[in-house]
């Protein structure tokens, strides 16, 4: 059993200031079972436990000897550190003087460290989503007047700058006055606690230059990454806390629910893929290039970066039968300032895999054949890529968003062109898995299949399935009527 020593009667009638104590009771060292620093030393303040471990007995040994000094000349301890009045001001002088000694730095030059401290570790997609969260967080973090830059200009300014590459280099003349106003005009970095700021702040998260709300997951793409930019500043004692993490958040609209609104059925399906084959026929058949591409969106349920990234050696397609597609790369569009290779496209693995696994997804006949006829007219694309371009190279989400849009008029009826059913590409993936569902396939295969959580499944088709409304209102009359009877 360890022993005690009570704080020597030197100040018997001495009075501690609040927050402090002059009941001090110190044991000795004591030895704990741990590998790394195992000599122990506690003491107790006020009736509040204090504790320390040490490397060796030598170092427990003095710090206890420092702590038994102040006791002797009867220091009072604070109760919430454990540590003698001497040290706790010793302590805050340091900081004083440090905080003195470092001004807190600016917005723009703080952005810019912090990416570039990032820019080798993240992917294109990423590099680009922090450009964007804190370019946003800048419009709110400049001082206005009159001779202010427009917003969008101080926007694309700030995305040009932070770019490491273009670090020290002179930006484009249309951005000059705004990336001036970013690099001499911002505030520091501590302006963040000012509650009138931030609220700035939270609200160029939520909104777009032109005062609409932001979609819900830009929002939360937004609000991701300026809390990550805000931990580090606390880690680097640029914020003494993060503010982030005490504000309301917003819930958004629609959660990721899928709209059932965008859902095409199977004759609306093959009517669009049809129009595919007519858009542009006398125009280096940019349609009929795409038809196999859209397909695969429709009956495998590939991502758009995955259908561009899908190569013949990835495909097994046999005469007769299910084939398979075994996905091992996404290409990902993302701007050639923001990837390695200086290419639009990045080069990824698959979507919440580890970069060396891949995902077999089996195909039902219908896209063999179609597959099989796009490979024997175009052939391959360069690296073997299955689609490509006229030129070979990878296909361009502008490429196909503008054949989908030119398909949309020619095989949706007028009243149908300006509503959301198939609006995007990426719906072909939607209408996939919810013929899936549909069809009974177990929710885990089927985001095995298309690449996703069975979570995620659930929560964003579950209003997408048919019969469910159906069968419950069947349960409800039965247990009424059985009530009737009763």
């Amino acid at each position: 059993m360890s022993t005690t020593e009570g704080t020597p009667p030197l100040r018997p009638h001495g009075e501690a200031r609040p927050g402090y104590s002059l009941d001090v009771r110190l044991w000795k060292v004591t030895k704990v079972d741990r590998k790394a620093r195992p000599y122990q030393l506690r003491w107790v303040v006020g009736g509040k436990v204090s504790s320390a471990t040490f490397a060796t007995s030598a170092l427990a040994d003095n710090r206890r000897s420092e702590l038994r000094q102040a006791m002797r000349r009867g220091e009072a301890f604070e109760i919430a550190s454990g540590q003698p009045e001497s040290e706790v001001r010793a302590a805050d002088e340091a900081a004083a003087t440090a905080a003195e000694a470092k001004p807190s730095v600016r917005w723009f030059e703080f952005c810019r460290r912090y990416v570039a401290g990032r820019w080798r570790m993240s992917a294109a997609k990423t590099r680009e989503g922090m450009a964007d969260g804190l370019a946003a967080v800048a419009l709110a973090m400049v001082k206005r007047s009159d001779k202010t830059p427009e917003d969008k200009h101080l926007r694309l300014a700030f995305r040009w700058a932070i770019v490491p590459a273009n670090a020290g280099q002179d930006p484009p003349a249309e951005l000059k006055a705004a990336y001036e106003w970013l690099t001499n005009e911002d505030r520091p970095v501590a302006d963040l606690v000012d509650l009138e700021v931030f609220e700035d702040v939270l609200y160029r998260l939520s909104y777009r230059l032109d005062g609409t709300p932001a979609a819900g997951e830009t929002n939360k793409r937004r609000r991701r990454v300026l809390n990550t930019a805000l931990e580090h500043a606390v880690a680097t004692k640029e914020l003494p806390e993060n503010p982030l993490q005490g504000a309301h958040k917003k819930r958004g609209g629609s959660g990721g629910v899928v709209d059932r609104r965008v859902l095409v059925n199977a004759v609306q399906g093959r009517q669009l893929l049809t129009a595919v084959s007519y858009v542009g026929s006398w125009d280096r058949n940019r349609g009929r290039r795409l038809v196999a591409f859209y397909a695969v969106l429709y009956y495998a349920g590939l991502r758009p970066a995955e259908a561009v990234g899908l190569r013949l050696s990835d495909c097994h397609l046999p005469e007769a039968g299910w084939g398979t597609l075994t996905l091992r790369e996404t290409r990902p569009v993302s701007g050639k300032q923001w990837t390695d290779s200086g290419e639009r496209h990045d080069r990824r693995g698959l979507k919440a895999r580890e970069a060396d696994t891949d995902r077999p997804v089996p195909i039902p006949p219908v896209l063999v054949a179609v597959l099989r006829n796009h490979l024997k007219e175009f052939g391959t694309a360069k690296e073997g890529r299955v689609f490509g371009n006229e030129r070979g190279g990878v296909v361009g989400s502008s490429t196909y968003w503008r054949v989908w849009e030119e398909a949309r008029l020619l095989a949706l009826p007028p009243e149908r062109v300006d509503s959301p059913l198939a609006g995007r590409p990426y719906d072909l993936r939607h209408a996939c898995i919810t013929r899936w569902l549909n069809a009974g396939v177990p929710i885990a295969e089927v985001a095995r299949r298309v690449g996703n959580s069975p979570e995620v499944i659930h929560r964003r088709y579950h209003g997408c399935i048919d019969g469910h409304e159906e069968a419950a209102n069947a349960k409800i009359t039965k247990a009424l009527e059985e009530d009737g009877d009763a």
